[in-house]
């Protein structure tokens, strides 16, 4: 009787651990350098284009270019908030190593200068919508490029369908952007 109790109390024991060991475990999702490159490349047009779209929120003489400016704000606040929390999730950095070339090779998309910043906020009237209209397009255009790299190589669905989501509100944004340079 005791091998059998011993035997039974055996079974049960593995098929206690059999069951907790057969526990599906939730890997984490995969990314790969591509989703990173996106991210570090995204937030700094974010910063750039931040620039630019609050100088224009408050100074613009076009209410339909202020408030262009203003739902591109709150877009790139709620993007690169997602953006920095994969990030550190990650544990990879919030910008590329400038010296490593990282982006080496991901296309020498314009970025926005020092002068460029210089020549909007001197500008006044008329000649300040223009600007901002031409460094939006610009940057809009870079921002679509960046998301484009995402969607054809990432590896990290999430970011993919992020890219996917900042190429078509992006568009949208440069569509309006046009009409706005073809008024008089």
């Amino acid at each position: 009787m005791g091998r059998q109790l011993a035997a039974a109390v055996l079974a049960v024991l593995l098929l206690v651990s059999g069951c907790s060991a057969q526990r599906p475990e939730t890997p984490a999702p995969a990314f790969g350098d591509t989703d990173v490159m996106f991210l570090q490349m995204a937030l700094e047009q974010v910063r750039e284009g931040d620039q630019v779209a609050a100088l224009t929120e408050q100074r613009a003489g076009s209410a339909t270019l202020r408030a262009l400016a203003a739902e591109l704000r709150a877009q790139w606040r709620e993007e690169s908030a997602t953006m920095q929390r994969w990030l550190l999730g990650w544990q990879r950095p919030l910008t590329a190593d400038p010296s490593s070339g990282a982006h080496a090779g991901h296309g020498d998309l314009h970025m926005l200068r020092p002068s460029d910043i210089g020549e909007l906020r001197a500008a006044t009237g008329k000649a300040f919508d223009r600007t901002a209209v031409s460094l939006l397009l610009g940057h809009l255009g870079n921002c679509v490029e960046t998301a484009r790299m995402e969607t054809a190589g990432g590896a990290y669905p999430p970011a993919r369908a992020l890219g996917e989501t900042v190429t078509t509100r992006r568009r949208s944004q440069i569509q309006r952007l046009l009409q706005l340079a073809a008024q008089p």
